[in-house]
């Protein structure tokens, strides 16, 4: 079978301004030998020869890199559509210009709640920032989203900071959940949230929202808003499992490959492109064995019983191996949540 590059999510550096609370890359300082600018070049090359439609670049923080612009014009020249994730807090009217000659599809800016919650995750001063970014961002014609992490505490908030983003101009807000990776492996925070509720909270408010609002792939799956909750209200964006390897990878700033970036775990690489092209990697047959070779038998707990398990494929593959190592059981699903408690 072959299989079609369409996205990537690439760490171009671990460097930040912040360590946050819940960082699953556990970002910071940059490593010691991230890839050298002509050798991102030649990544952004190599992505433009397997086809890739979109990289989403991430760090760290992307803007801590000197070198971001060029390896955004690299990808940009080959047509590839590039989207920002940042925190927002280094945002400039400069930086604004660049993101504009450089063509940026897209960017989106982390908002993990109002402003009390979201400085005690990061640093005092930086849920202003972030919303002072999403303001120029909007007023400049740039697409702009905002991304929400989620977790015990902060999933309550939603309603608030739902009426912060209303009339902020932005395209699209998109919540996740916060996976025990990174610092957030050991730095107390409860992520267990009811995912009930939030597909709830997204059901309740998509239509009359100003923008897109969705869960990403790891909040589900399959309760009965399922085909109007990612985004999409036609109600036919079901979830159809994880991407991981089958259409989408992960490369970290040393050169790493993963199925997905959320993979952040020595388990999951597949090859270091300081080693091996990208194409050796993704045509090796051998290679993203725990999508690619998937099969129904493979499924465990409730998604062994569940008759959409084959269909959804066991959830996030990340967010499984991370809450409770098994890759083939998601440990939340909204849909065994309601069994358990005979709710249709």
């Amino acid at each position: 079978m072959n299989y079609y590059l369409r996205h990537c999510v690439w760490e171009i550096t671990l460097a930040c301004c912040f360590s946050c609370k819940y960082c699953g890359s556990a970002g910071g300082r940059a490593r010691a030998n991230e890839l050298t600018t002509e050798e991102c070049f030649s990544v952004a090359d190599q992505l433009a020869e397997l086809g890739c439609e979109r990289v989403s670049m991430i760090g760290g923080e992307v803007f801590m890199r000197k070198d971001w612009k060029e390896i955004v014009g690299r990808l940009t020249g080959h047509g590839i559509r590039v989207n920002i994730i940042t925190n927002g807090f280094l945002f400039t009217d400069a930086l604004l210009e660049d993101l504009k000659r450089l063509s940026v599809e897209s960017v989106s800016v982390s908002l993990d709640g109002p402003r009390e919650v979201h400085d005690a995750y990061r640093q005092k001063g930086s849920y202003d920032r972030a919303v002072a970014a999403i303001a120029k961002l909007a007023g400049s014609g740039i697409p702009v989203s905002v991304i929400s992490t989620l977790n015990e505490a902060n999933a309550k908030t939603l309603p608030a900071l739902y009426e912060t983003l209303r009339d902020s101009g932005i395209f699209a807000w998109q919540l996740q959940a916060c996976s025990p990776m990174g610092n957030a492996a050991n730095g107390g925070i409860d992520i267990a949230f009811d995912p009930r509720e939030v597909i709830a909270f997204v059901a309740s408010h998509m239509r009359q929202a100003p923008f897109m609002l969705g869960v990403a792939d790891n909040i589900g799956y399959f309760t009965p808003e399922e085909g109007s909750i990612r985004g999409n209200m036609s109600g036919k964006a079901y979830y159809t499992g994880c991407r991981a390897g089958l259409s989408a990878i992960g490369i970290d700033s040393v050169g790493n490959v993963r199925g997905c970036e959320s993979m952040y775990d020595p388990h999951f690489t597949e090859g270091n492109l300081r080693e091996r092209s990208l194409r050796d990697i993704w045509e090796d047959p051998d290679a993203f064995a725990y999508n690619r070779k998937f099969d129904e038998s493979m499924l465990t707990g409730p998604c062994a019983e569940c008759e959409l398990g084959g269909f959804c494929a066991g959830g996030c593959r990340s967010y499984n191996y991370f809450v409770h190592g098994k890759l083939y059981e998601a440990p939340r699903c909204a849909r065994a949540m309601n069994a358990t408690e005979g709710i249709e």
